[in-house]
């Protein structure tokens, strides 16, 4: 969940915030190590930047083995992650890690390929379920000890595809979904997560260890999970590519939720190639959830034969007009890459998309709490977690107050708790408004304008840490109008305002992933924006 949605439903929108542009942090994160000796040469990790092609090619040669490269990203996870900069975005490593690489390693040696993603090390969000060693926790350590019976039907399409789990990532505890004054990236169990271009900024999120890990070189890909915002968001503020896929291409099930009509996981990596690999592995329809039925006829098994250098060459794109104006350092990086847009032959059109969809965001919100209590309690009772229910959860927090709930409380809990079930009119009524609404307005503008896909900036430079008063985000955003309504969306790094990376958004009606990726594609080609984290300290000394 991004912490914009809290904003908004307070009355303070990105269209009223775009005014201000980038401030300096009045204090620091917890304090760490000096990150001098990993800033010095960034570039020096062996496998710094590398795709998953590259990873392949290393493999097919003989020149590195799955079980060198776990060992490698392990390595660089202790270094970067658990001292040095200490990003903290990994909440756990896979002591079955190795193991799983050898065995992968032997399929090769036997001439068994499973696919591109045979012996890659790949990072986890920790709220999918594996039914390994590790923990699935959401951060939070009221589930702390809890490990899944079984795993999460995309872990187990990630394993067929002969991924290694390399672990699991550090995220906003219950993916930002406890309180209005909560911070990005931190969670009870797993610290505060940092952004690994300015150390005291946020990584946005909630799938802030995913973004942060894959940013920093830790992983090749990683897997995130969005309500609104939290897969773009993070993708975003760590400058590299996230998609959100139509709600029902990967399956839900074995994934701690907030909502069954907006939730879904996606892949983050560092280009849009790397993404669109793991993107087709993982889709396919799940007895288990009833969302993946409707994705019948409408996937690919491999979305990269979509991407094209020139796919942009007489495209229609609706671009957000409220993302033109205002004097946020985000704003002149957004009209550059309008004009990059152009120049690939994209024709541009300038539409209000924000101003239909803002005022659904308080029914947004109403739905939200209604399937977080439904979703979570369903979970809980029939998980191997020590609490059962979301009241159980909220006990816990305020038995264990000191460690649980040091810098702000649950009042998200509490209201979701209050709710009376999915049968109340006004969860139906709030779900109309709110995921219909959404869907009038993106087809409206689609279909009205003759739009291949509408573009805006995914979110402003990263805010500071600020575990007091909370997150606050001085700019605009354009997470909501996919998430309300189930629909795509892939950011790509756009540029960097002070060395905080800035995302392009790109939009679509439902299962138009392949339709979306090629115009990601091109831009990335032509604009070529992402830039590896240097790990630097505050902006003001």
């Amino acid at each position: 969940m991004n912490r914009r949605l809290f904003l908004r439903n307070g009355g303070l929108t990105g269209l009223a915030l775009s005014t201000f542009s980038l401030p300096a942090c009045d204090s620091k994160p917890p304090a760490t190590k000096d990150a001098a000796a990993s800033t010095a040469t960034p570039d020096a990790f062996a496998l710094h930047e590398a795709t998953l092609s590259d990873l392949q090619q290393q493999l097919q040669s003989g020149q590195r083995t799955a079980r060198s490269l776990v060992e490698l990203y392990q390595q660089r996870i202790k270094a970067i992650d658990q001292s040095g900069p200490t990003l903290r975005s990994v909440i756990e490593l896979n002591p079955d890690a190795l193991r799983l690489a050898d065995q992968l390693d032997q399929e090769r040696k036997a001439g068994k390929i499973r696919g591109p993603l045979h012996g890659v090390p790949v990072l986890i969000k920790d709220n999918i379920d594996t039914g390994d060693q590790m923990q699935t926790t959401a951060g939070s350590l009221a589930l702390s000890g809890h490990k899944a019976a079984q795993d999460a039907f995309i872990v187990k399409k990630l394993r067929e595809a002969g991924a290694v789990l390399l672990g699991k990532t550090n995220l906003s505890e219950w993916a930002n979904f406890r309180s209005s004054r909560s911070t990005s990236g931190w969670s009870s169990r797993g610290g505060q997560t940092k952004n690994p271009h300015v150390l005291d900024r946020t990584p946005s999120g909630s799938s802030s260890g995913s973004g942060a890990a894959v940013s920093a070189n830790l992983c090749a890909l990683a897997i995130g999970t969005e309500t609104d915002g939290s897969i773009v968001s993070p993708s975003s503020c760590s400058g590299v590519v996230g998609i959100k896929p139509t709600v029902g291409m990967w399956s839900r099930a074995g994934i701690i939720p907030i909502s069954a009509t907006q939730d879904t996981a996606g892949p983050m990596a560092r280009t849009v190639r790397d993404a669109a690999m793991l993107l087709g592995a993982l889709a396919g329809p799940d007895a288990q959830d009833a969302a993946t039925q409707a994705s019948a006829g409408k996937l690919h098994a491999d979305y990269t034969k979509f991407l094209d250098a020139n796919g942009l060459q007489g495209k229609r794109l609706g671009v957000e007009k409220a993302h033109l104006t205002g004097n946020n350092d985000a704003v002149p990086l957004f009209r550059q890459a309008v004009g990059l847009l152009k120049a690939q032959g994209a024709t541009v059109v300038e539409i209000d998309l924000l101003k239909e969809v803002e005022p659904l965001g308080g029914a947004e919100f109403d739905v939200l709490l209604y399937e977080f209590k439904d979703g979570v309690n369903k979970y809980l009772a029939t998980a191997n977690a020590p609490v059962k229910t979301l009241a159980d959860v909220m006990a816990y927090n305020t038995q264990h107050a000191d460690k649980a709930m040091p810098f702000f409380q649950q009042e998200i809990l509490e209201q979701a708790e209050k709710t009376d079930g999915l049968g109340s009119a006004k969860y139906q009524a709030a779900l109309r408004k709110s995921h219909e609404g959404a869907r009038r307005a993106l087809d409206t503008a689609l279909q009205t304008h003759k739009l291949d896909a509408i573009v805006g900036i995914t979110n402003a430079p990263a805010p500071c840490i600020d575990l007091v008063n909370g997150d606050y985000w001085p700019g605009p955003g354009f997470s909501s109008p996919a998430a309300m309504a189930g629909y795509p969306h892939i950011t790509v790094p756009m540029g960097q305002a002070h060395g905080l990376p800035v995302g392009l958004s790109f939009v679509a009606g439902a299962w138009q992933e392949a339709a979306l990726l090629p115009l990601a594609y091109a831009y990335e080609q032509a604009s070529r924006q992402r830039k590896a984290p240097q790990f630097r300290g505050a902006l003001a000394g």
